[in-house]
């Protein structure tokens, strides 16, 4: 095994470990939960290229250092030249690059395996849950909580929330997207974000079969992985309890009558389940909210690749200061899908 480490800046953000036919790509910013830098962005573009013009690279596997594997995109200085310098377009460039290695992942020729050992959020999901297989453990953590910080989640989820087969039926992504809910290892698995359930004591072993692989189908790869899973329990307070009332609640055609419902619901039950979810809901902004919404109704009838060309406008939108100008718009006018409308098509 040879193991190499791509150098930024004078820190290894991204090493990799070379075997004879499976690459394994690790984010290194640990003390940063490995939110993604632009150079690490690039790095792994440029690895996942040439691992796919290598024709004895099977299967590529990829895992974060730490407690983590990826906290969501490094966005501090993107926040900084915005607000101190006026200057969107660094953003933008950002966001290009983070989203085209969405979509490279998407449409990648070759198995990736992503472990999800540790916290997995936003911009974590965009380069795991792209790829053909996701590992989640008991020590897996997962939200998308962008509309809680006054934005949308992206990175392509109106189109893969809106393809989740799991226990929360056609329902799942309106819970998680307004919501900004974390789901557990389980949960994950569960609800279709995960494709397997390893505990994080086997995952040495399941490393050990997986870089002797030597071919990409992924049936062989999805047994080999399955031999290590198995079935973890949902714990008792689990949203799956809940299920009834998020398809009943959450299919509802705005996100004021998705409130209204849960409203009705708690008058009838004292559940501290639905008070805190309609606390969350009111706490985040009115105007992601309704976007977030939106947005993931629009995936159901996209690709990926138009799913991500859409996120990106709605995202160079809001860098450009237009989210605010469109939320007074909307206040003042009640016209509650003027902005979003906009901020999708143009």
């Amino acid at each position: 095994m040879a193991q190499s480490s791509c150098n930024n800046g004078g820190t290894d953000q991204v090493l990799v470990e070379e075997r004879t036919n499976v690459r394994t790509f690790i984010l290194n910013r640990p003390n940063q939960l490995n939110a993604l830098s632009y150079q690490m962005l690039s790095q792994l573009l440029e690895l996942l290229h040439a691992s796919k013009t290598n024709s004895k690279v099977k299967i590529i596997i990829l895992k974060g250092n730490g407690r983590a594997f990826c906290a969501g995109g490094d966005v501090t200085s993107i926040v900084h030249n915005i607000h101190q310098k006026g200057n969107w377009k660094p953003g933008a460039d950002y966001v290009r690059e983070q989203y085209t290695l969405n979509y490279v992942m998407a449409t990648y020729s070759k198995p990736q395996v992503s472990i999800l050992n540790g916290i997995v959020m936003g911009g974590g999901l965009g380069v795991s849950v792209h790829g053909r297989f996701q590992v989640a453990t008991e020590k897996t953590v997962c939200a998308m909580p962008e509309a809680a910080l006054g934005v949308f989640p992206d990175v392509g989820a109106s189109y893969f929330y809106s393809r989740l087969p799991g226990f929360f039926g056609n329902s799942t992504w309106e819970y998680a997207g307004l919501t900004g809910a974390r789901f557990d290892g389980a949960e994950m698995l569960a609800c279709g974000l995960a494709t397997h359930f390893v505990p994080s004591d086997r995952l040495p072993f399941l490393e050990q079969e997986l870089v002797k692989v030597n071919t990409s189908d992924p049936d062989v790869i999805s047994a080999i992985i399955t031999h290590f899973s198995n079935i973890p329990k949902l714990k008792a307070e689990s949203p799956y309890n809940k299920m009834k009332i998020i398809d009943r609640c959450f299919s509802r055609r705005t996100v004021e009558e998705i409130i209204s419902s849960l409203e009705n619901e708690a008058l009838n039950n004292k559940d501290d389940w639905i008070a805190s979810t309609i606390q969350s809901m009111k706490k985040a902004s009115p105007i992601s909210l309704k976007i977030t919404l939106r947005s993931r109704r629009e995936g159901r009838l996209q690709d990926v690749g138009s799913c991500l060309i859409r996120e990106y406008r709605m995202v160079c939108h809001v860098f450009r200061g237009e989210f605010s100008k469109d939320f007074f718009e909307v206040e003042s006018f009640s016209h509650p899908f003027y902005c979003i409308t906009k901020l999708m098509t143009t």
